[in-house]
């Protein structure tokens, strides 16, 4: 079975999802789900939504962009935080062997890069990748190939059964407080990235993007803590790159600014700019 069916729960009765023959995994319902050629199962719910999340060209400039080390210093960031959690012995439920790998899921994993840094890092975890975009789970297992990938809407209830993640990334990607903390264990550990008003913000005065809301991580901590999550570690990380007008193209291409059609002439002149990367990196600990 080329997916590891016990991070699944059915997405239309929520039981167990278990192999029912070589590329097929179903409930005891008798609900049935074939796994694609990717051997990537799509788990929707009833009457989901006909979005397909990012498209290939969004996702395609945002692999561009972070292959070139532009936000490594956020990739480090988010290791150091899965450190805390690896190296203290809280990601092993009471009375299970010490050599119980780590269960690691990225809850809008894009290309997988930040999940390939701790596919990296802690070489025996158990990695799920999950997005609403089939072609970010398809980028996303060519990073990682022992990783499961999964098709789902993380607005609604999720196919990931409950207290299965020891870990959970959420960066620049939606929410759901409280499936978030349904299937992070207790004494896990949920990471979040989020813009700060200065990230672009040299793009943004350029009219090249959208704008981000003040206050970002005070609206995560409101949605989480009353959940059962608590803020643990947090770093503000801000440093300036230099970018060309290819690189402004992949910053703008690589998010919702993508179809927000203002400031081309701007985008593609000869200039080279300094912009500022400013994002905050949130721990939050399952209480």
């Amino acid at each position: 079975m080329p997916i590891d069916s016990t991070w699944l729960r059915c997405p239309n009765c929520l039981l167990d999802l278990q192999p029912h023959g070589e590329r097929v995994i179903g409930c005891a319902q008798g609900h049935r789900f074939d796994l694609s050629r990717h051997d990537i199962a799509t788990l929707l719910p009833p009457r989901a939504p006909r979005t397909i999340g990012d498209d290939r060209e969004m996702l395609e400039a945002r692999r561009r962009l972070l292959d070139s080390g532009a936000y490594e210093p956020v990739a480090d960031a988010i290791v150091h935080f899965a450190e805390n959690v690896a190296t203290d012995g809280t990601h092993r439920r009471k009375g299970e062997s010490s050599e119980r790998p780590l269960r690691i899921a990225d809850l809008g994993c894009g290309t997988g890069q930040y999940a390939q840094r701790l596919a990296v890092r802690f070489p025996d975890s158990a990695l799920l990748v999950a997005d609403r975009s089939p072609v970010a789970v398809r980028m996303s297992l060519r990073a990682i190939p022992a990783a499961s990938g999964v098709v789902l809407d993380l607005w609604r209830p999720l196919p990931i059964r409950d207290a299965s993640a020891d870990l959970a990334l959420n960066v620049f990607a939606p929410r759901n407080p409280v499936e978030f903390a349904r299937i992070i264990r207790p004494a896990g550990r949920l990471i979040v990235v989020v813009p700060t008003a200065e990230h672009l913000i040299e793009l943004r005065r350029l009219g090249l993007m959208l704008d981000v809301p003040a206050g970002k991580s005070e609206r995560v901590r409101a949605q989480l803590e009353p959940v059962g999550f608590q803020l643990g570690d947090a770093s503000t990380i801000e440093y300036a790159i230099p970018a060309d007008a290819a690189t402004r193209a992949l910053l703008v291409g690589m998010g919702p600014s993508a179809h927000h059609d203002a400031g081309s002439a701007q985008l593609f002149a000869d200039e080279e700019l300094s912009v500022t990367v400013s994002v905050e990196v949130l721990s939050f600990d399952r209480v």
